[in-house]
């Protein structure tokens, strides 16, 4: 029997959190035996400046900072050069939502990626952004997927949901795309062939009740199309963000991230994946999460700087990420972004 929303708050509230681990553990096992992937990837971020200054970032920066930077598509493809050299299968494009660009800047960066490395997987910019582009383009969200998709977009992050409630939207991005934006954007990209990732953010200052509202969305939205390949959550990092100074939000424990992606993974019976974050949990708990029902450890981030703005440090390896994986007991392999394995360790 399907877990409701409601079991699932009970259970964020009163549930054993070892008893939650072994359950999920048991539907990552009979679905993905002994197997637990990650990927090799890189984020490029274009640019650091955003119109919409969400108060839980710290990475953003006005247009005319001294610290504000865009990104040539020469500069991008330098960094695409060194993702595959280095053995890497995907890159993750994403940046602020520059004021005035216009959509040929995002369409000539994909179609030279496309025409230097045509190998290179493209699973880039969040919903946020793509409602951006067709803003300033004064196209549909439909015409604008479907030129960047014919410029060499081929899957979507997906970045940009944090919490799919508008209560908490409004408090902590008003002017951010909200909730029915979110889902409609990745209705339509589903729609036209293109897969994506659904995403969460606990720690922003939402109730449980709230966190299962989110899930619930995705869960429903993923009845209708099937496009999402994968559920992936990590924690407010509260460092350098305007939240933190004014005390509207904190760090949230590991252990409630663990209990969460558990629930997670008994929730989503219509979502394969469930990744595992290493980069906001650390090393140690980020190989807890493969017994929590992660069947995932996400990327060895070739290269990545939001996280890193909000202070938080890490270096991974392709190495260490299987002697981390190996250490909780289970089989790595790397994979590409639609999750077939390519080499096994």
């Amino acid at each position: 029997m399907r877990l409701s929303a409601a079991e699932g708050a009970r259970l964020l509230r009163e549930g054993d959190l070892l008893a939650l681990g072994r359950a999920a553990d048991e539907v990552r096992r009979r679905r993905f035996g002994n197997t637990v992937t990650f990927l090799v990837d890189r984020n490029i971020n274009y640019t650091n400046v955003c119109v919409n200054e969400c108060r839980f970032c710290a990475f953003f920066r006005r247009q005319g900072a001294k610290d504000a930077y865009l990104l040539s598509t020469e500069e991008v493809l330098a960094k695409v050069r060194e993702t595959v050299e280095a053995g890497g299968t995907q890159v993750m494009i994403q940046g602020g939502l520059y004021p005035d660009l216009g959509l040929p800047y995002y369409e000539d960066m994909l179609r030279a990626i496309k025409r230097e490395f045509p190998q290179v997987v493209i699973h880039s910019f969040t919903a946020t952004e793509i409602q951006h582009f067709a803003r300033q383009a004064g196209l549909s969200v439909r015409e604008t997927l479907l030129r960047l998709q014919a410029a060499g977009l081929d899957s979507l992050p997906g970045g940009g949901a944090e919490i799919l409630v508008d209560r908490v939207r409004q408090r902590v991005s008003p002017k951010k795309i909200m909730t029915e934006d979110w889902l409609d954007l990745m209705r339509t990209a589903h729609e036209i062939g293109m897969e994506s990732t659904a995403t969460m953010v606990i720690g922003l200052g939402e109730t449980l009740e709230e966190r299962m509202e989110h899930m619930e969305r995705i869960r429903a939205l993923q009845d209708e199309t099937g496009g999402f390949r994968a559920f992936i959550m990590w924690t407010f990092q509260p460092g350098h963000t305007e939240l933190a100074a004014h005390g509207a939000a904190e760090k949230v424990s590991s252990w409630d991230y663990m209990r969460t992606l558990a629930v997670a993974r008994l929730f989503f019976d219509n979502v394969a994946h469930i990744q595992g974050s290493w980069v906001t949990q650390g090393e140690r708990v980020g190989q807890l999460t493969l017994a929590f029902g992660a069947d995932d450890a996400g990327s060895i981030m070739l290269e990545e700087n939001v996280v890193r703005a909000a202070g938080t440090r890490y270096e991974m390896s392709t190495r260490k990420m299987v002697e981390l994986i190996r250490g909780a007991g289970r089989e790595a392999a790397q994979r590409d972004t639609e999750y077939r394995v390519l080499k096994r360790f």
